[in-house]
């Protein structure tokens, strides 16, 4: 029985460094830039690890990108005025970010500009 007990509590530990090494790092961040863009929510998303603004956006050619923003977990973004409501599909807003170092659209987001005004940041 105790030789049990320890295969379980070493597959467990196994199990939850292995989930530990899964995250990803901020190494394609660049953490000096900023970005600021306007445009139409796409969508948002309300889950864990990390919630996501996907965003239209009109370059200076005319032509709508799709920008990716990630953010922080729904606990962290709660504590900062977010709720799952704050931001809706049709919704204009405008994001501010440290931009991807290999110049895809979007980053991670520094502060949101809502419709009304309001900015609700980390």
């Amino acid at each position: 029985m105790k030789v049990f007990k320890t295969l379980c509590l070493f597959s467990i530990l196994l199990l939850n460094a292995t989930l530990a090494f899964g995250h990803h790092s901020a190494s394609g961040i660049d953490p000096t830039g900023s970005v600021t863009v306007k445009g139409i929510v796409k969508e948002f998303r309300w889950s864990n690890p990390h919630c996501w603004i996907e965003l239209e956006v009109v370059n200076a050619k005319g032509v709508t990108e799709i920008w990716n923003f990630e953010m922080n977990p729904p606990l962290l973004l709660v504590r900062a005025g977010f709720t799952r409501y704050s931001i809706k599909p049709g919704d204009e807003v405008e994001v501010t970010a440290r931009p991807f170092v290999d110049a895809r659209p979007g980053g991670i987001y520094v502060s949101v500009k809502l419709g009304n005004g309001e900015t609700l940041s980390r």
